[in-house]
């Protein structure tokens, strides 16, 4: 709450904050019900909108959680909800249809189709990825009417919001539910360094903090309609600093030593602008250290008292007085207010409880009346102009005025304050998704898994219309030879696969599709890009399907005609967000790699209103090593330039394991230092109709071992492998 306060006292347009435990800082000292109405209720009589978090994946279980949240957020009165989930989005759009929903950066859509495609579920905002740069942000705002947000000043992520596994994988505290543990601020060393012992330790997957305050103007010239500050886990002191900053640069106002604040208060070795101006590498990269720390203490004090004066709030709420009184009737005085962001335009009147009495000596003057009237200091409110119509030989104590002020502002607060709730509609979760596979008229028995039934392979290939083997490869030679002389798999080549593979696959009458890289910074959307040239290419070749790790994948695969296969970063957590992908033509899913084989087996396959029963098929990625991270900025240029680089290098982590890094589509990709291995496992895995087979560093004779020994449900043939989550699961 006092860096609420600090944020609207020092003039910021919204807060952001979260409840419960269903937001990405969910060790954060969060709001309760009873504080979450108070912040509501501080801000909005400030002028400040309120803007809830509901930003982590959620499962089945908790969707109950969240509609109670919803709830909440409606009963208190909030301005937006932040979602990346889009089984929340539908939980909230259908529960609270007035409140805006913004997407989270954690949604990872970085392109305007996947923008448009947003706006079509009902997004009003989105905050962008933090890696884009001023140009892009340009040509995504000439194709989108999407109000566009972005962090200004904060903590600076190595991966890209919502696609990082890295601290779920290895600690099981996920990243996509609120609890990273950070382990990217721990020592990481590109390949040729060490991580432990060659002097100081590097850190080579920990950025400096994001600054782009300087840039303010440039940004609002480009179509930025709101600025934000990370500010959630920072003292209050912190939260002034940045926000007086801004709020500086957009008055165009300089003021060096609060400009400075923010990086006296907190830093990481320096600050950081290298994605938005194109100039990423190793000068981005910092940690916090000892002179950060020991550089806050001269900023902290006057900082205190910054905040604590309010110069900047937004508001109070201005407030006109007129006050009539006539002897031998109550006073009256009747207030003119204008509510938070203009909303309200309302004017009330209250009345003394006892009649006026005549003047004994010396009747009420009106300056004496302004005095009593103007006293609203310690409240939310400003007088503006008083109006005193006083009749003959009136008296009327400082106690009489003093307390028609207070009721005429109490009920000015109760006003402002019941304005801002919103309406509230009980939904039942699973019938908002429609009906189950299995109760569809007309569905034909088997076109889907029976949840109750362990996986079998023979079973999944009787009744699966394509193979219940995909199998994913890095590159085209990875494939092992005697695979083109089998049918009973589907192929994943990378988009950059030569068209001769593509027609050798189909020569072979084998089925395959083409990957879209999740990084898609280049796209568009005109269909001039090279990886919209590409996805054209492979269609020509071959390609029945495209496999997509994001919602921008599978807008820009649909937009060439291509059925999608969603991969497990789509991060379907719930039987909604299975839904909703349905919704969005989606052929067949992969769960996400931080379920439960529980929560698997539990998901529930609704056939939304009006889409076919089947075929959709859940598939499952029973090997490979998944990918933790996707970043822009790659940490192997730290050691070497890309000359020098065989796209093929590793981090070592400060007990000598290593991480692949693997270069896709101008971007880098680190992936777990073991495989998943389920092959002798299938047995308890239920509600499953395929198997994802994911090969990355695999050479083509492990790739054939490792397909005849999941076809047989062998023990691994390698000594390191992992379960993944799918025993132990993330909070």
């Amino acid at each position: 709450m006092e860096a609420l306060k600090a944020a609207v006292h020092c003039g910021a347009d919204a807060v952001y904050l979260g409840a419960g435990s269903l937001n990405a800082r969910r060790s954060a000292a969060n709001f309760t019900e009873d504080s979450l109405c108070d912040a509501v209720s501080f801000s909005h009589l400030r002028g400040t909108q309120v803007h809830l978090t509901l930003n982590t994946l959620v499962r089945d279980e908790e969707r109950k959680e969240a509609l109670e949240l919803i709830e909440l957020g409606c009963r208190a009165g909030v301005d937006a909800f932040i979602v990346q989930d889009l089984g929340m989005a539908a939980l909230a759009r259908a529960a609270a249809p007035d409140i805006p929903l913004h997407a989270s950066t954690q949604m990872a859509v970085m392109t305007a189709d996947g923008m448009n495609r947003l706006k079509d579920l009902g997004f009003k905002r989105i905050v962008l990825p933090r890696e884009l740069s001023l140009e892009e942000i340009r040509k995504i705002r000439e194709r989108t009417d999407l109000e566009l947000e972005i962090f200004v000043h904060g903590a600076l992520c190595m991966c890209v919001s919502g696609q990082c596994y890295l601290s779920g994988m290895l600690g099981g505290r996920s990243g996509n539910r609120g609890l990273c543990a950070q382990p990217c601020r721990l020592p990481f060393a590109a390949e040729g360094m060490d991580g432990r012992n060659a002097g100081a330790p590097r850190h080579d997957l920990s950025l400096k903090d994001l600054d782009l305050i300087q840039h303010i103007p440039e940004l609002m010239d480009a179509g930025i309609c709101s600025f934000k500050i990370e500010g959630r886990m920072k003292r209050p002191e912190y939260v002034a600093a940045a926000v007086t900053a801004c709020i500086n640069q957009l008055e165009g106002k300089t003021d060096e030593a609060l400009d400075q604040d923010p990086r006296n208060v907190f830093s990481r070795s320096g600050f950081t602008d290298g994605y938005l101006i194109g100039n990423r590498g190793p000068h981005m990269f910092g940690t916090r250290t000892k002179e950060d720390v020991t550089a806050a203490g001269p900023a902290l004090e006057r900082l205190r008292t910054l905040y604590a004066e309010a110069p900047r709030s937004a508001g109070p709420t201005r407030v006109d007085f007129v006050l009539e009184a006539e002897v031998g009737k109550p006073a009256a005085l009747t207030a003119a207010y204008t509510g938070p962001m203009n909303c309200l335009n309302h004017s009330l009147t209250v009345h003394s409880e006892s009649a006026v009495e005549a003047a004994q000596n010396k009747p009420t003057e009106e300056e004496t009346v302004v005095k009593q009237l103007s006293k609203t200091g310690g409240t939310a409110f400003h007088t503006g102009t008083i109006d005193v119509r006083l009749g003959e030989s009136c008296f009327l104590p400082a106690s009489v005025l003093n307390q028609l002020r207070r009721d005429a502002l109490d009920q000015v607060t109760a006003q402002i304050v019941d304005a801002g709730k919103k309406e509230f509609h009980s939904v039942d979760v699973d019938a908002l998704t429609g009906k189950t596979a299995g109760s569809v008229a007309g569905d034909e028995p088997g076109n889907v898994a029976d949840s109750a039934k362990a996986f079998s392979l023979d079973a999944a290939r009787d009744r699966a219309k394509d193979s219940a083997l995909v199998l994913r490869f890095d590159n085209v030679k990875q494939i092992p030879e005697d695979l083109f002389h089998r049918e009973d798999v589907t192929v994943i080549l990378p988009l950059t696969a030569d068209g001769n593979a593509m027609e050798r696959l189909r020569n072979a009458g084998i089925r395959f599709g083409v990957e879209i890289p999740r990084a898609l910074y280049e796209v568009t959307g005109d269909g001039t890009s090279r990886v919209e040239q590409q996805l054209d290419t492979a269609k020509a070749h071959g390609a029945a399907f495209a496999f997509a790790g994001t919602l921008d994948g599978v807008v820009l695969a649909q937009k060439h005609g291509l059925p999608v296969l969603g991969g497990p970063t789509l991060n379907v957590y719930n039987s909604t967000a299975l839904a909703e992908y349905r919704k969005l033509g989606v052929k067949d899913l992969t769960v996400s790699i931080e379920m439960t084989l529980d929560e698997i087996g539990a998901l529930k396959d609704f056939v939304p209103d009006g889409h076919p029963a089947a075929p959709f098929r859940k598939l499952f990625l029973a090997y490979g090593r998944t990918p933790l991270m996707l970043f822009r900025n790659c940490p192997i240029q730290n050691s070497m330039s890309c000359d020098q680089c065989r796209r093929q290098q590793s981090l070592t982590d400060r007990k000598g394991v290593q991480f692949p890094v693997r270069c896709v589509n101008g971007a880098a990709e680190l992936l777990n230092s073991r495989p998943i291995w389920m092959a002798d496992r299938l047995h308890e895995v239920h509600g499953i109709d395929a198997l994802l087979l994911w090969f990355t560093v695999e050479t083509p004779k492990e790739a054939a071992d490792i397909l005849t020994a999941t076809a047989a449900q062998q023990p691994p043939t390698t000594e390191e492998f992992t379960r993944g989550l799918y025993y132990r699961g993330v909070l």
